[in-house]
């Protein structure tokens, strides 16, 4: 599987808006509805010793793995296993703090001992290119937690930049705001998914939105965002608890002041726009942060785990080779 595909895994997406395609994938017997771009990922590239592009499943499980877990949680692993306290690990020990990640993560558990596909994912998971990264060629060199707690930032950073390059199907650097909207709801509840999808719709027409792009400076801000959650649902509760309404000026406020981040003006106009439940003007503080939670879940427990979603991303990844392209 390619990166792009590693991603679609683990994060829910829409085909691009700019794209002619209907929905994601097809049904046995169609013609594929088309093909998606996406730039070569540099930050796998790193690892490709082989340099063929692709993540094999032990690779992706390793991914899934590190993308499910809490930089805190990994941070305890890892001192744990730090015997003389200096802030660094060898390989051995590094396979040890892994194995301890994987036995409490779902995906771990679930490919442990190979119950569900007769594949075994602990067989050295951590052998390959991503080894060679982190230790050397030699297998000798000495892991820093910082070094490796910045490598699970890039890696939840690429797979936000993989998402964003997934929408921006024109590589125009910017993604319409229908886009963006799609990027924001399709994690929601099934029972809320028809109307927010319906509100994402009526940007195409709304002469407010129909030529509002978002940059990637903005799509990353919403993304951290997410990952800052729980400091700003509390401090939007509180505000809405007291002062009855949350203003476009407050929501602002909260992201600045709370989680350090700068939110435009249009994606704060998309935010309300979809989260505004009694079409007043007002966001619905509640279902916004909902929705948002949901994200965040199904990083923690993607969509496709596994062999099976290994093998359909691997499907998808084969169906956009040249020769399959030939074929069709």
């Amino acid at each position: 599987m390619k990166p792009v595909d590693l991603m679609r895994a683990v994060v829910p997406v829409f085909p691009p808006s700019e794209s002619k395609l209907v929905r994601e994938g097809y049904l046995n017997g169609e013609r594929s509805p088309g093909h998606l771009f996406c730039l070569p990922s540099e930050f796998f590239m790193l690892f490709d010793v082989d340099n063929d592009g692709l993540i094999s499943f032990k690779e992706h499980i390793f991914f899934v793995t590190l993308l499910s877990i809490q930089e805190s949680s990994f941070s305890a692993a890892f001192r744990m296993f730090d015997k003389d306290n200096d802030g660094e690990i060898d390989k051995e020990e590094f396979k040890k703090v892994m194995q301890s990640m994987r036995s409490h993560t779902r995906q771990g558990v679930q490919h442990r001992d190979g119950r569900r596909t007769g594949l075994r994912a602990n067989a050295s998971v951590e052998n390959g290119g991503l080894m060679e990264y982190l230790f050397g060629k030699d297998g000798n060199g000495r892991l820093t937690h910082d070094k490796f707690v910045r490598f699970i930032r890039d890696l939840h950073d690429e797979i936000v930049r993989l998402e964003f390059a997934h929408y921006d199907y024109k590589s125009r650097k910017t993604i319409p705001a229908k886009d963006f909207a799609h990027s924001i709801v399709a994690s929601a509840d099934l029972s809320h998914l028809g109307r927010l999808l319906e509100r994402v719709d009526e940007l195409s027409n709304d002469p407010r939105f129909r030529d509002v792009r978002i940059t990637f400076d903005e799509f990353k801000n919403f993304a951290e965002l997410r990952k800052k959650l729980s400091p700003f649902s509390s401090g939007i509760f509180s505000f809405a608890e007291v002062q009855g309404l949350l203003t476009r000026d407050d929501f602002q406020r909260a992201a600045s002041h709370v989680c350090g981040l700068s939110l435009s003006d249009n994606v704060v106009e998309i935010v309300f726009h979809l989260f505004d439940a009694n079409e007043d003007g007002n966001l619905s503080t509640e279902e916004f942060v909902s929705v948002l939670q949901h994200r965040e879940r199904d990083i923690a427990q993607p969509v496709e785990t596994g062999i099976m979603g290994f093998l359909s991303c691997c499907w998808k990844c084969k169906d956009t080779s040249p020769s399959s392209r030939l074929l069709s």
